[in-house]
């Protein structure tokens, strides 16, 4: 069975009365998940949206938490750290993780930002040792496939655009993917919506194709499925 890890990041919702409203990003990856549980109904699906219901800041006691050895760790320092433990063991249980986005101030949203400060984590997800020289750090999953889906209001982020030099969505995700054990990603970029013109709207529908195909690759090339079992965090 493989294990689908979706997480949206937008404070909007995706269906909203006013439309103009709606998430593009969090539609574009449901495109993605529409056809990945058509083609395979009994995998796992784990969803959280940390747009909505954002994960804690980490702080000085979570930090002090994390580097007390967990034997000696109190159960006030347990408890700080269940949420990481949790989120942690999602993701590596996941095959393939979508991470749906909005570029917010050319960057990526602090509620997305919180969810991986509580994920990257010493002795979980990497581990750190000088011997390595000037690369201590050293991911420590590995295997799984990364979907990132993002939109912009403005439009030439990509290598070679005009705002190249702009967009630090789709850089710090892949700079952060490593800590996720992504060995293979695809990106999938909405821009113009500021906008609000044709190219916009040939933007998003590309978007969605682009979405659509690549669920259809990922879903034929992955393992046979077992039985459904669906996680639900909203």
């Amino acid at each position: 069975m493989s294990t689908l890890l979706h997480i949206d990041s937008s404070v909007r919702a995706a269906n909203n009365p006013n439309p103009d409203h709606d998430s593009i990003s969090k539609n574009i990856a449901l495109r993605f998940v529409a056809t990945w549980k058509m083609n395979r109904p009994e995998d796992e699906y784990i969803y959280r949206d940390v747009g909505v219901n954002p994960p804690d800041f980490i702080t000085q006691d979570w930090i002090g938490a994390v580097f007390t050895p967990e034997e000696k760790r109190t159960p006030a320092q347990k408890e700080r750290l269940a949420l990481s433990d949790k989120l942690i063991a999602e993701v590596a249980a996941a095959d393939v993780i979508l991470i749906s986005s909005p570029m917010y101030n050319y960057g990526m949203p602090a509620q997305l930002k919180a969810w991986f400060d509580q994920i990257v984590r010493i002795d979980k997800t990497f581990d750190f040792d000088l011997s390595r020289g000037d690369f201590p750090l050293r991911p420590m999953l590995s295997g799984k496939t990364l979907i990132i889906v993002t939109s912009s209001g403005e439009f030439g982020f990509a290598k070679g655009g005009i705002r190249e030099v702009s967009g630090h969505l789709a850089p710090h995700l892949r700079t952060l993917s490593k800590y996720l054990g992504v060995d293979t990603m695809y990106e999938i970029a909405s821009e113009y919506q500021e906008f609000g013109d044709e190219r916009h709207r040939m933007s998003v529908a590309n978007a969605k194709d682009r979405a659509e195909s690549i669920a259809a690759e990922l879903s034929i090339s992955t393992l046979a499925p077992s039985p459904k079992r669906e996680i639900t965090n909203v």
